[in-house]
């Protein structure tokens, strides 16, 4: 018996874990933040960490949206009101003013982690607010969408909508990212999970405090990858990219590209990849034009591509809310959605109701508090003109209170995806 059970006792010794440090990842978890909404109804919204000295936090720009001021709440449960100084939507990074009102923040790693290195990302996964995950870097570098010059950090810590912003740390509570984006075509944690490392938050970060962050131009193209088989269809060699289609009036057009052109190089880089346009193009963004080398019906076609100012990196000096703007009626029909009386037969997922909490197979009992006989033609017929409250009647016989405003911008809990839903081989730049 004694022979069993000692190698047994000694490769259980073996396997204990002892690669994280006591207290640094509580004091990595105070430095992270909840972030809510300011409009009165503190909707949820994702995830945020304080950023080296706690003077600013960062947040992704899709969690904040259009909003101009949100509330954040930290562990101890303090509540502040606080201005979002910029973001950048294409590199999907916001920063926001909160003068150190919540202590230090988090300092970047020295040096970026290795394949293997076992990763923590702290946040709010599904509103779940502080909670802890735990996986390994999966791969170091991943160009996730061609047209944002960002090589992500791929890791398998669960992480679902509502992680976003939040950050990705060691075993020492040493920063190596911000978790950003989930595997695309995936609502829900499946193993692949993508960070903003912290090498580009700390080139991204100063220059959006200090406003001197480069705009991503659009370009007005969109172009797929040539394999073996394109090549040999069209009797071009397998290198570059092909383009599908050029915007009209769009710097690409205006500089003679035209669809079927084959893209082999961009400010003196080669191009093997989509991707690898974006990164072409921030080597040289603050100059007025890009040179860009086509191939043209067997012939070598030079061009010089004028780069336009983008309009997604916004200060907390523009005032959005002063811009006029028509709102219009919706009916359930308009958002998506189809009844058969009071029950959703379907209902589009890109629709305000769905993301609000309405699904397939939901019974609408009252609308702001009106039971359906008190409605006028029913609820097909019904005019939204202002937000509604549905209590519906869920398949599994629960009620909740719904509360659906289709005119709100601020982005829901979705993950972000940079493909082309009708053909994932084109991609847009």
């Amino acid at each position: 018996m004694r022979s069993l059970f000692l190698p047994f006792f000694l490769i259980v010794m073996v396997a204990l874990p002892v690669s994280v440090r006591a207290g640094e990842l509580d004091r990595a978890m105070d430095a992270t933040l909840i972030v809510k909404s300011a409009d009165g109804h503190e909707r949820f919204l994702g995830s945020a960490f304080l950023w080296r000295d706690g003077t600013w936090a960062v947040t992704n720009a899709h969690v904040v949206g259009r909003a101009r001021e949100v509330v954040l709440v930290s562990t101890t449960g303090e509540r502040r009101k606080v201005k979002v100084l910029a973001r950048d939507d294409v590199r999907d990074v916001a920063v926001l003013a909160v003068d150190g009102a919540f202590g230090p923040g988090l300092e970047p790693a020295a040096a970026p982690a290795g394949l293997g290195t076992q990763v923590y990302a702290l946040g709010a996964p599904l509103g779940i607010e502080f909670t802890l995950t735990r996986g390994i870097i999966s791969a170091m570098a991943r160009q996730v969408e061609a047209a944002v010059p960002i090589r992500l950090v791929q890791h398998d810590a669960a992480v679902n909508p509502g992680s976003s912003g939040g950050p990705l740390v060691d075993g020492s509570g040493r920063l190596l990212g911000m978790n950003s984006q989930i595997a695309d075509g995936s609502r829900h944690y499946v193993g692949v999970a993508y960070a903003i490392s912290a090498a580009d938050l700390g080139r991204i970060v100063p220059q959006l405090i200090a406003g001197t962050l480069k705009e991503m131009p659009s370009l007005g193209l969109q172009v797929r990858p040539i394999d073996d088989a394109l090549a040999a269809a069209l009797g071009i060699p397998a290198k570059g990219v092909l383009v599908d289609s050029v915007a009209e009036a769009s710097p690409a057009d205006r500089a003679g590209i035209r669809a079927g052109d084959v893209i082999v190089s961009v400010a003196g880089r080669e191009v093997a990849q989509p991707g690898d346009v974006a990164f072409a193009v921030e080597s040289v963004l603050g100059s007025d034009g890009i040179a860009v080398q086509v191939i043209r019906r067997g012939e070598t076609v030079l061009a010089t591509m004028p780069l336009d100012r983008g309009e997604h990196i916004e200060t907390a000096g523009i005032d959005r809310a002063s811009l006029p703007s028509a709102r219009p009626a919706f009916t359930f029909s308009r958002l998506g959605v189809r009844l058969s009386g009071a029950e959703v037969t379907h209902i589009s997922e890109n629709s305000p109701a769905y993301l609000a909490g309405l699904s397939r197979g939901d019974e609408v009992l009252a609308v702001n508090g009106k039971p359906l006989t008190e409605i006028e033609g029913g609820l097909a017929a019904l005019r939204i003109t202002e937000p509604v409250v549905l209590l519906v009647r869920h398949a599994e016989g629960r009620t909740e209170h719904i509360y659906l405003d289709p005119w709100d911008k601020t982005p829901r809990l979705r993950p972000v995806g940079g493909g082309n839903v009708l053909d994932p081989d084109v991609v847009v730049l």
